[in-house]
């Protein structure tokens, strides 16, 4: 006999008091911390718990009693579904704000070490359509909302094209408008859908691993240039011609796409880096631009997702960096080279190390087309590649750059660091929480002396920061 589930309490009139991780705000309810998506700070409601563990629980707001201050009305009709841009009920000043706190708080909680006064962020000029790239899933399940649901609406059509839904793999939310990326995106995304619903096209199912249309990316860029690459499975020749025919739809409705590319992809997974990319017209690339320096961006090169506050936050660790034109630096984690070759003007010469071998060659041909010639880069994992054999054969650096993945750095890149013994050593990081962990290991050699935080991704949690570390 099944175990009857146990029916969560509903708590009345909570004040939310704050904002924690993933995008989330909290609550206090005696010795209870709760966590509730899409309220902020000032809130009063009414909170059904879903999940509760001993010193803490997961709730969702069903009722409001009263609306805080900070609450804005979001501005996305996809908002609170879709799963992306939780702030967007949270006013940009207080959004900064908060992230502000967050920074301040991984550093000071985590890393236990001594801390400078923080800058101000960083915010974003723009706070919408601030996105260079975006990617779209193809799937035959569309998500229901659950006012579609309510009204029991039978769908004809039940492909979507959009945004994979939180907790639930193979279910996409069919995207009509994304206030992310420029409206471009928008336009293409949903003439491609058109033509797929017109012509009968199959949508891939996650589970069976079935239907042809899987994935689609979309890049802007500061240039003006504009990329396109679909990723298809295909398995018959009338798939490779239904493929074609789609391509040369797009080709015609969007004639400023300067780089149209697709992959035939049979894998069980979306990644590419293992695949061939083919184009079916223009370029292979698209340019991004940044102090009249060009960066080459391809289908599976990194590039910050917000040109315009990457700019900003490039002219930070250079600042932080103090080149003078006489240093060796290291650039660790390099991706395509963007910020190695925008230091090199005012270095003696700088090495970037990066996992990705495309990457390292983008990164290379980035230097050539911009007449730099003090630059080497090297491809590999960074634990691999950045040992003590490599400091002794290269020169111990005078400055080391480092902006590692979400996870930090290795600790046995950290032990070579310590072994280099650098000078500076500027850190940017996409995740405060393991950028502490690490400053707290560089801390018996290192001192922190400047923080600044830079805010790259409007309406969610995330932030970037920099920080700047001298030899004691």
């Amino acid at each position: 006999m099944a175990r009857k589930k146990k029916e969560l309490p509903l708590l009345e009139k909570i004040t939310i008091t704050d904002v924690a991780a993933e995008g989330k705000a909290l609550a206090k309810v005696n010795d209870l911390v709760i966590f509730v998506p899409y309220v902020v700070p000032g809130d009063v409601v009414d909170l059904q718990i879903k999940r509760k563990k001993n010193h803490y629980a997961e709730a969702v707001a069903v009722k409001f009693h009263e609306k805080s201050p900070m609450r804005t009305e979001p501005f996305c009709q996809h908002y609170g579904v879709c799963g992306g841009c939780k702030w967007q009920c949270l006013s940009y000043e207080d959004q900064i704000r908060y992230k502000q706190k967050q920074v301040f708080d991984n550093l000071t909680r985590i890393g236990k070490v001594e801390l400078p006064e923080f800058m101000p962020i960083l915010g974003s000029e723009k706070t919408k359509f601030y996105r260079n790239k975006l990617e779209f899933t193809f799937s035959n399940k569309r998500w229901l909302t659950e006012e579609e649901v309510k009204q029991d609406v039978k769908y004809d059509q039940m492909n979507a094209v959009g945004f994979h839904i939180p907790g639930a793999f193979d279910k996409v939310l069919a995207i009509e408008k994304c206030w992310l990326q420029d409206d471009i995106s928008n336009q293409i995304r949903n003439a491609i859908r058109d033509y797929a619903y017109e012509h009968n096209y199959e949508f891939f199912n996650l589970r069976t691993q079935e239907g042809m249309l899987r994935n689609m990316m979309v890049r802007t860029s500061s240039t003006g240039e504009l990329m396109v690459l679909l990723q298809c499975k295909i398995t018959k020749n009338e798939e490779l011609e239904q493929m074609k025919a789609l391509l040369q739809f797009v080709a015609d409705k969007f004639p400023q796409i300067t780089s149209l590319l697709y992959v035939i992809n049979n894998k069980c997974n979306d990644t590419i880096g293992d695949l061939e990319v083919e184009v079916f017209k223009g370029n292979d690339h698209i340019f991004e631009e940044m102090e009249g320096l060009r960066f080459k961006v391809g289908p599976k090169s990194f590039y910050q997702t917000n040109s315009e506050q990457a700019y900003n936050l490039y002219k930070v660790a250079r600042n932080f960096a103090g080149l003078t034109g006489n240093e060796l630096v290291y650039d660790l984690y390099t991706g395509t080279g963007t910020i190695a070759n925008f230091v090199s003007r005012q270095a003696k010469k700088v090495i970037g190390i990066e996992y990705v071998p495309e990457a390292i060659e983008d990164a290379k041909v980035n230097s050539q087309i911009n007449g730099i010639e003090n630059t080497l880069f090297y491809a590999g994992d960074m634990k691999d590649i950045l040992t003590q054999d490599f400091i002794n054969e290269h020169g111990r650096p005078d400055v080391i750059i480092t902006d590692p993945p979400r996870a930090g750095m290795h600790n046995d890149v950290i032990d070579v660091i310590l072994f280099a013994e650098p000078r500076r050593i500027v850190y940017v990081s996409c995740n405060p929480a393991t950028q502490a962990r690490d400053l707290q290991l560089l801390d018996s050699k290192y001192k922190v002396t400047a923080v600044q935080p830079v805010d790259m991704f409007p309406h969610t949690h995330h932030v970037e920061n920099v920080v700047l570390l001298e030899k004691r």
